[in-house]
């Protein structure tokens, strides 16, 4: 695993959060409309997401490597010499990918539209009841916050893998 390995994996869950409030924000903006141009009510949009596979950097590939590590040697990440080559090896992600998370798809929700009494709107049917959106306000919001709160830690893991690497340059001066 390389040392920017960690700023890699933060990096790909803030793309993957940005995503997911983009949507969010996209299904609170259309919570009331009642016509698209494929004529029926706003669906509905969720993200999903997918881990990257990673290699030897993934976690798996990570913690399979440690227990195939030779007796003796446990807690030793890496058993060279410490030295300008094995910074160089952990800086170039010579383990392999660093895995993370990224965006499969923004898909449609399945949950069923709404329907509202109200005869006095221009699109309600027969019986007065108008097609709403499947989008609950109070749901959005709930995952506005959860997905801004998981933004914020993987601001947080950026800037202590950060300050990790300024401490460790610091010390091979």
């Amino acid at each position: 695993m390389g040392l920017f390995d960690a700023i890699d994996i933060a990096g790909s869950g803030l793309t993957a959060e940005r995503v997911r409030m983009d949507v969010t924000a996209e299904n609170l903006a259309n919570a009331q409309t009642t016509k698209t141009a494929a004529g029926g009510p706003y669906q509905r949009q969720e993200v999903l997401l997918q881990q990257v596979p990673g290699g030897q950097g993934s976690f798996a590939g990570t913690l399979a490597g440690a227990m195939q590590q030779p007796a003796g040697t446990e807690g030793i990440a890496n058993p060279q010499q410490p030295g300008e080559g094995a910074l160089q090896q952990a800086a170039s992600g010579a383990g392999g990918p660093a895995g993370g998370v990224e965006v499969a798809g923004i898909v449609n929700d399945a949950t069923p539209d709404k329907l509202v009494y109200n005869p006095g709107s221009p699109e309600a049917d027969a019986k007065g009841y108008v097609k709403m959106p499947n989008v609950d306000p109070v749901t959005e919001m709930v995952d506005l916050i959860s997905e801004s709160r998981t933004y914020q830690s993987d601001v947080t893991a950026m800037q202590t893998a950060k300050s990790m690497f300024n401490a460790t340059l610091t010390l091979l001066k």
